[in-house]
């Protein structure tokens, strides 16, 4: 899991000071216009859409990191390809402890107007007096999307780009918010304007202090309870409100607050990724709440505030960005994909069938045909469908990965057959940041009893890197389980169960967390009992004159280096360790910094150590001596790895034991 204090706690520098001097700069709210598209991270259901004409014309732009399709020139595809660049730039650079690339794909489709737009909408934002929207972002396992209206970027051209781009980041990072603080922060973040040798972050929002000022404050108690099914998140009278308040009391916590040398931000998220009530967090957190609605009323009627000013590069090599004109069926492809991640199978249909008829081999077509109906659950057609894309395309790492699940799937309570392997090492191998095909070779062999303390790793890696998915850690929790290690598929449940939030998430963790709890007891309850039975014996032998006979063996008081060392925290949850047993092939030492790479089976693993003279480095029993001194002789050697699992600095190196 990533930090819980990363939004406030990066390397910029923030002093009190004033415009010709320091770091936070003061701008008063009428020096800038702004227009703000609000903007929402949602799954939605019904979408609307429709086949479009033939002769529209579609392109692809491709960056190092961005895919952007677009009805547009060639010109804003290229502008809008280069804006992506640059936030992933200042996101990497204002904080480098934080994944920025996500193992899925950024697909970014850029609608020139209204009409292009509204024909992948969801249905249930056309209603009347819903909130009107210019963009959303969708977020999947295998690909994310981005989707943008291009003619209502407005003045502040990165505001939709940023916004969007803080949830994707905060979401793979682990960290599940409560709505407010996570729009909020994508509010303060989107108010920012990148500049060629300098980005400005979390400017004032112009159009949300107008609205403040006009219109009451909401309750914290209110604020802090809404939810996606709140009309406070929905209805566009009640909507713009609830942005513009929780963008205001994160800008208020985050400025003023670093200003004082307090966390109150980091101290509410960390209650409640331990499982606190939200409400409760934010009272012990931020104090009395109506004193804060009192401290907040002012701050926002105030004439000027705070942004931050960080230096830094911009530059971007024009050369790095393609841009081709896609085929009618490449298009129709690409929209049609979306529309089925996003629920809208009958408008989906219409656009694939249509890509298959002007190209029967249109690879993507396939591979979205076969998730489209894999997704409403016609497993036969789903699994000829992806047949079809694999040998067509044979870097479809999606099409080995949905044909594997499903073949998994026909058969529950049995074992699946061995082709189910080669399927999922085969996405793997096209896809090594894939997280999803870890987690199901890990399953794989969990279901066939077999290769246990592999499939556990498999499973550690999908969760470093999905730290987020909840899912993953049910599997290295079952695998825990199968391999009679009760007592840590407990600690891993418990961890899982102070993430998940969502009304799927929690029944299936608690669900687990009670198995893996009986189990553990029937452990224990067994161990006693085996206990007291030897005991029993030994003195029934006593009393027979048999004493000489029975020597009961000694018990080693040395740990057990195959298994993970349970780690102290004032929650009691982690952060979690786990070991790793392979070959070291690269060996990185910048004194005290250490990065290692270790070979394993399947897959290679990267651990560091910010100062490997705390490293413990062992050969059987004993500790090296001068291990200050070890770093630059570990390469080609054999090692277990003992490592931090989930948490900011997840893959730091605790200890190493060299084997033979």
């Amino acid at each position: 899991m990533a930090d819980a204090s990363w939004p406030i706690r990066t390397r910029l520098r923030f002093h009190e000071c004033n415009r010709r001097r320091g770091d936070i700069m003061r701008l008063r709210p009428g020096s800038v216009v702004r227009w703000l598209p609000a903007f929402l991270v949602a799954l939605s259901f019904g979408v609307r859409g429709k086949a479009r004409e033939k002769s529209e014309r579609w392109l692809e732009g491709r960056s190092p990191h961005f895919v952007v399709v677009t009805n547009a020139s060639e010109k804003q595809a290229q502008r809008v390809a280069e804006r992506f660049e640059r936030i992933h730039f200042v996101f990497q650079a204002a904080f480098p402890r934080m994944r920025v690339d996500p193992g899925a794909p950024i697909v970014v489709i850029a609608a020139k107007d209204e009409k292009s737009f509204k024909a992948l909408e969801p249905e249930s934002w056309l209603q009347k007096g819903q909130l009107q929207r210019s963009g959303f972002f969708l977020r999947g396992p295998e690909k994310n999307y981005v989707i943008l209206r291009l003619d209502a970027e407005g003045a502040h051209p990165y505001h939709d780009l940023i916004h969007e781009y803080t949830h994707l980041l905060v979401h793979q990072n682990g960290e599940s918010l409560p709505l407010w603080l996570d729009e909020g922060l994508a509010e303060f973040y989107g108010n920012s304007d990148i500049h060629e040798k300098e980005v400005w972050l979390g400017e004032p929002s112009e159009s949300h202090l107008r609205l403040l000022s006009e219109t009451k404050l909401l309750p914290l108690a209110i604020l802090f309870g809404v939810d996606p099914s709140s009309p406070y998140y929905n209805e566009e009278n009640k909507g713009s409100m609830f942005y513009a308040e929780s963008w205001a009391l994160t800008h208020y916590l985050m400025i003023k607050s670093r200003q004082e040398n307090r966390h109150p931000i980091a101290d509410f998220v960390t209650l409640v990724s331990q499982g606190g009530e939200p409400g409760a967090a934010a009272h012990k957190a931020f104090g009395d709440f109506r004193a804060l609605e009192k401290d907040l009323g002012a701050y926002v009627r105030q004439s000027s505030f705070n942004y931050v000013r960080m230096k830094s590069s911009t530059e971007i090599d024009d050369e790095a960005f393609t841009v081709r004109e896609l085929t009618p069926a490449e298009s129709a492809a690409r929209r049609g994909d979306f529309l089925a991640h996003n629920q809208g199978y009958a408008a989906a249909r219409v656009l694939l069938e249509q890509a298959l008829k002007e190209d029967p081999r249109q690879a993507l077509a396939l591979e979205s045909m076969g998730f489209l109906e894999f997704q409403q659950e016609h497993r036969q057609e789903a699994q000829e469908w992806f047949a079809q894309a694999v040998k067509l395309d044979s870097q479809s790492y999606l099409a080995h990965y949905y044909f594997a699940v499903m073949t998994m799937q026909e058969n529950p309570g049995g074992l699946p057959p061995e082709e189910v392997e080669s399927s999922l090492r085969s996405a793997i191998k096209i896809k090594p940041d894939f997280a999803p095909a870890y987690d199901a070779l890990a399953s794989y062999y969990l279901m066939r009893g077999e290769n246990l303390e592999e499939g556990h790793m498999l499973a550690l890696h999908a969760v470093q890197l999905e730290p987020g998915n909840v899912r993953h850690y049910v599997t290295v929790g079952s695998l825990l389980l199968r391999m009679k290690r009760a007592d840590d598929a407990v600690r891993v449940g418990e961890h899982a169960l102070a993430m998940a939030k969502s009304a799927e998430e929690r029944p299936l963790v608690e669900s687990f967390v009670s198995q893996a709890r009986r189990y553990a007891a029937y452990l224990a309850d067994r161990k006693r009992a085996e206990e007291q039975a030897r005991l029993s014996l030994e003195e029934l032998q006593r009393q027979r004159g048999e004493e000489e006979k029975i020597r009961p063996q000694s018990v080693s008081a040395a740990p057990d280096s195959t298994r993970p060392e349970p780690a102290a925290s004032s929650n009691g949850l982690g952060p979690l360790r786990d070991t790793a047993e392979g070959t070291i092939v690269e060996v990185s030492c910048k004194p005290p910094t250490m990065r290692l790479t270790l070979a394993l089976r399947s897959y290679k693993r990267e651990l560091h150590s910010r100062d490997y003279r705390r490293v413990e480095f062992r050969v059987g029993n004993f500790t090296l001596a001068g291990s200050a001194d070890t770093c630059q002789r570990l390469k080609n050697l054999r090692a277990r790895v003992v490592y931090t699992l989930g948490e900011q600095n997840a893959g730091e190196i605790i200890s190493v034991e060299l084997l033979k």
